[in-house]
């Protein structure tokens, strides 16, 4: 008998989990959880406490939890560089970061056609060094998450910040609130979920899937992947068979690669994200509202294709 958390809705998820894994709660005190990062070398898990307006750190080794910033800067979003940097989505600072290896912080990008971005939410590092991120306005819509303050670009996009810096480019325009994003296996697609129903009665709660044109740059396609059937997808994630882990309002759902529900993790929270971790990538971390969870899965998160 599988656990009380595991919903199997297809015979593809027995595959992916265990009967004798169990939810473990590893963590509770946020205000919103959400940008969970893991550092391999430290062993260790970083996300965000948004409107508390620092990083938590989870530590592996022992279980210790420790405040790891306490200015984020109302940070939601993180991911990890090919060099092992943290690339931080700043709401308050209204750009996208990196922590260098000495401490030092470097900005990435905080314009787009010498205007502001809105409040850069989440990002994923391709193979190629390059940083896509989305930049809807949550963070700039009140001061709860940032500082509340007019759109400058008047619009929410997708963007790529090229391998060495250089000219921002907006990939995708067609969105109402892009929200998380992530690459399948082999970058031959990108998954970017629309929590466009915040702001608009009726507006999107799902995510679409865009084909990746041979220039690794150009987004192509767009269709709908998968509708959330309760509350609103937030950030995914993608293992080494395609399939989608996704937050959402009752837990993590999971997608195969051709869009059929195949199970869920009931999770007693609303989940905003969720990250692989553990030296064997089979650890799912899942940011709940208030508290941090983690599960062992039989499958891996998805690594970046070596270019």
């Amino acid at each position: 008998m599988l656990p009380k958390e595991f919903v199997v809705v297809d015979p593809r998820f027995k595959a992916l989990i265990f009967g004798n894994s169990q939810l473990d709660k590893l963590y509770t005190g946020t205000r919103w959880a959400e940008g969970p990062a893991y550092f391999p070398a430290g062993k260790y898990l970083i996300w965000s406490d948004i409107p508390n307006n620092r990083l938590m750190r989870y530590d592996e080794t022992d279980g210790s939890v420790s405040v790891y910033d306490h200015d984020s800067r109302n940070q939601n979003g993180h991911t990890v560089d090919r060099e092992g940097r943290l690339i931080a989505c700043e709401h308050r600072g209204r750009c996208v970061s990196r922590i260098e290896h000495d401490g030092s912080r470097t900005i990435l990008a905080d314009k787009y056609e010498g205007k502001r971005l809105n409040s850069p939410n989440d990002a994923v590092v391709k193979s190629d060094g390059s940083i896509w991120f989305t930049d809807p306005t949550y963070g700039i819509d009140s001061e709860y998450e940032g500082d509340a303050a007019p759109s400058e670009i008047g619009a929410s996009y997708v963007y790529r910040i090229p391998p060495r810096g250089g000219k921002l480019t907006a990939v995708a325009t067609d969105f109402v609130k892009p929200n998380g994003l992530a690459f399948s296996p082999d970058e031959s697609r990108l998954y970017i979920v629309d929590t466009g129903a915040t702001h608009v009665e009726d507006g999107p709660r799902h995510i679409r899937v865009f084909d990746v044109g041979e220039d690794g740059i150009t987004l192509s396609g767009g269709k709908v992947f998968a509708t959330s059937p309760a509350g609103l997808f937030d950030g995914l994630r993608v293992d080494i068979h395609g399939n989608v882990w996704t937050s959402s309002g009752e837990g993590v759902i999971c997608y195969a690669p051709d869009g059929t529900l195949i199970g869920k993790v009931l999770i007693p929270e609303v989940v905003a994200n969720v990250e692989f971790g553990g030296p064997k990538r089979n650890r799912l971390y899942i940011c709940g509202t208030t508290s941090l969870y983690a599960v062992y899965l039989n499958t891996q998160g998805a690594k970046r294709p070596k270019k």
